[in-house]
Formats: structure tokens, C-alpha cells, sequence
């Protein structure tokens, strides 16, 4: 999706109002997003807990949201942040991002307005994806194990 396609606007409006409604009473870093797909656009913000490792994200939530949904296939995702500069999703939300694909447009909110359109792979330039991956025919495969003989 390019920088001037009007439907960037209802996005970074929709991701906006999610970042106010994040659970962020740690770090205080409210994150919105709003993920478009083919069928639908799926919500998410981030949500912290007192235990960090089990904090989401507000992509992961949208992505969850989305694919919860059968929406598989992403157009492009806004993500919102206070600012004042614009904040981009985190490593892992990268990895969660482009195993939907590469080609998705990123938008960076701040103050409800696109302030940057980026696609994943100049986000994560060298992702690993199912293409890393052998398939399974070319697949080492295992030799069964033979049972022992009875007596």
C-alpha cells in the first residue's frame, strides 16, 4: 500500500484508539495497532504484566486477532505510538509480521497521523520464513526404528 492511499487514514485513526486503550502501567509506552487484511482490519494494543515476559504486543494482538478470524492475508498494519518520534514493532513482532509476508506495509503513527510507510522486509531484511525451511519432500528422512526381534 503506498504513503498516499487514503485508506492509511481510517488506519492510523483506528490504531490511535488503540494505543489509548493499551494496558501499559509499567513502561508507559501505549501502543496501537491496526492490521488491514483483505477480509477485514483486526485490532490490538499492547498489554503489559507485572511478570514482562508475559507482556503482548499490540501487532501480535491484531495479528492473533486476525488470523483467530481466518484472515490470513495482510495488506498493511499501522502501528501507533505516542512519539514524538515514531516507534516501529519490536524484533519478534517483525518475525510474527513476515510470516504473513514480506510485502506488507508498515505505517508509523504519531498523533493519529502516518508519519512514515515502510514495508517488512526493510524492516527485517533477512527474515526467516517458510522459505529457510526445507520442504517435505527434500526433508531428511529418519530411518525407522526396527523393533527388537521377540524370543
Amino acid at each position: 500500500m503506498t504513503p498516499r492511499d487514503p485508506r492509511w487514514a481510517d488506519l492510523a485513526a483506528r490504531a490511535e484508539r488503540m494505543r489509548k486503550r493499551s494496558h501499559a502501567p509499567y513502561s508507559r509506552y501505549r501502543v496501537g495497532a491496526a492490521l488491514l487484511t483483505t477480509k477485514g482490519v483486526a485490532l490490538g494494543c499492547n498489554v503489559e504484566n507485572a511478570s514482562y515476559p508475559l507482556c503482548m504486543c499490540a501487532e501480535a494482538g491484531a495479528v492473533a486477532g486476525a488470523v483467530a478470524r481466518g484472515w490470513t492475508d495482510f495488506v498493511a498494519i499501522a502501528v501507533a505510538t505516542e512519539g514524538p518520534e515514531a516507534g516501529s514493532p519490536c524484533g519478534a513482532c517483525r518475525q510474527i509480521l513476515a510470516e504473513f509476508g514480506l510485502d506488507t506495509s508498515v505505517g508509523l503513527v504519531v498523533g493519529g497521523a502516518v508519519v512514515k510507510v515502510v514495508s517488512m522486509r526493510e524492516l527485517l531484511p533477512f527474515a526467516f520464513n517458510a522459505e529457510r525451511l526445507p520442504s517435505a519432500e527434500s526433508a531428511p528422512r529418519r530411518p525407522r526404528a526396527t523393533p527388537a526381534p521377540r524370543r
